[in-house]
């Protein structure tokens, strides 16, 4: 879970600003058994400087069943658990506000009877100029619950990536710094050099001086 989510930081920082650093990265989908798990979901609104209000459901089913029930809504600043079996286990963890795009829940203590598909739904209304538009968003996440998680080969990629680009930040922050100084140095030099040509001038002007008056006398 840590790696994703050190993924969405990543993604955050490289994504182009017409999305406002919101990117879609998909849930993970192994649980281990006893533990907390990030049931992800994300929906980036197409313009950012729009502004909307969003709730978010989730929705549960268990393999084979066939229908899904409610288990989770939340429309700011009100977060509710619908459902008896995940009664004080699910937790909100996405965006604190009203123009919800991140809308996650932590599972607490997972357990086996937590495997199946969840769906996360978003109901997005934008507060455009002409007029109020709805959109809906939905996606779903298939968690399997296991004694003991094994890590997705996405998220040991991800992992890579995030100390390539921390190795990679730092490398370039000492390029900086000794671009910074040379240049400072250079700097530093050519005023010294400045003041020396400066000094040598006046210093002919005084000796120029001093050898008419000698002359004047002799004269």
């Amino acid at each position: 879970m840590v790696p994703r989510l050190s993924l969405v930081v990543v993604f955050s920082l490289l994504v182009c600003g017409c999305h406002g650093g919101c990117a879609e990265v998909e849930s993970l989908t192994e649980a281990e058994l006893g533990r907390g798990f990030l049931l992800g979901c994300i929906s980036c609104k197409s313009r950012e400087e729009v502004s909307a209000r969003s709730t978010v459901d989730w929705h549960f089913r268990a393999p084979g069943q066939d229908r899904f029930v409610h288990i989770f809504h939340y429309d700011h600043p009100t977060a509710d658990v619908l459902h008896p079996d995940f009664g004080g286990r699910l937790e909100w963890r996405g965006t604190p506000g009203r123009d919800v795009q991140v809308g996650a829940v932590f599972l607490h203590n997972v357990t086996k009877d937590d495997s199946g598909t969840y769906r996360c739904t978003f109901q997005r209304t934008l507060l455009l100029p002409q007029g109020h538009q709805h959109v809906r968003v939905e996606k779903e996440v298939e968690l399997s619950v296991v004694a003991v998680a094994n890590r997705e080969l996405t998220a040991v990629v991800s992992e890579i990536m995030m100390y390539v680009l921390i190795v990679f930040l730092q490398l370039w922050l000492v390029g900086v710094l000794v671009y910074c100084y040379r240049k400072t140095w250079d700097e530093h030099e050519a005023r010294e050099a400045r003041k020396a040509l400066r000094a040598q001038a006046a210093l002919m002007e005084v000796k120029d001086s001093c050898d008419g008056v000698q002359l004047e006398e002799q004269q």
